[in-house]
């Protein structure tokens, strides 16, 4: 076999085992803008009426993660079809797409870790004007009792919180989403959950900010290593056809 014929050998082979490489990144790419949508559009439907409670939420975080989850799906769908095509070009901006995406991730991770603190404060200090405004606002009502009857808590330090509202702000009994099983006795310390939801949502938070900074940064760890194997795919592309004009 000629120096020559070897070379283009060399080069298809790599070539191929590029574009393997990058379809299967392409696939965990597309499936995580998928999760990044179905996270917005949950934190829209679901999350939102627990997120009224924080003085700091952003009305237009949802529809963050939704625009950039439909927009990692059309860059992945740019990806598949420049990968399976073989256009050295495209990849390329393929490649600048996957690096403003990555930079955007890094960006929003940081703003999350710097204001978690204040997101933190936000939510202690709207729980407690929830609370001030339970029997008179609907949505604050239903908030508060969701989210003590799905995190098993009552009241914000503890279940004796309505009871101290009970003397500043009229009679406000305890709530029946503070109940351990339905129809309960809430007189009853025994029949009611006594821990308070603020430290129960604090720990949330502490376990759950440490676990998504670790995704966070293994993924945009894999976003940089796709972005090598589509410049890897792309330069060798355009070699292959190089040599074989020669």
């Amino acid at each position: 076999m000629s120096n020559r014929a070897k070379s283009t050998f060399q080069s298809s082979a790599a070539t191929n085992f590029l574009k393997i490489l990058l379809t299967i990144f392409n696939f965990v790419f597309l499936a995580s803008g998928v999760a990044i949508l179905g996270l917005g559009l949950w934190m829209h439907f679901e999350l939102y009426r627990y997120m009224q409670l924080t003085t700091v939420y952003y009305d237009a975080a949802p529809y963050i993660l939704v625009s950039i989850g439909m927009a990692i799906i059309l860059i992945g769908c740019l990806g598949c079809m420049c990968t399976i095509k073989g256009h050295g070009r495209w990849l390329y901006l393929f490649t600048a797409f996957l690096i403003m995406i990555f930079i955007l991730e890094v960006s929003t991770a940081i703003s999350a870790f710097v204001y978690r603190d204040t997101i933190k404060r936000g939510f202690s200090e709207g729980m407690l004007l929830a609370m001030e405004e339970y029997m008179e606002d609907p949505e604050k009502q239903a908030a508060i009792d969701g989210i003590q009857s799905k995190l098993r808590c009552c009241g914000y330090n503890s279940h004796e919180d309505w009871s101290n509202y009970t003397i500043t702000h009229g009679h406000i009994p305890v709530p029946k989403s503070c109940c351990k099983v339905k129809k309960c006795d809430t007189t009853d310390p025994e029949a009611i959950y006594v821990k308070g939801c603020f430290e129960r949502v604090s720990a949330f938070m502490r376990s759950n900010f440490s676990m998504i900074g670790g995704i966070a940064a293994g993924f945009g760890l894999v976003q940089l290593l796709g972005a090598v194997i589509s410049c890897c795919l792309s330069r060798n592309i355009n070699k292959h056809r190089y040599e074989q004009m020669e």
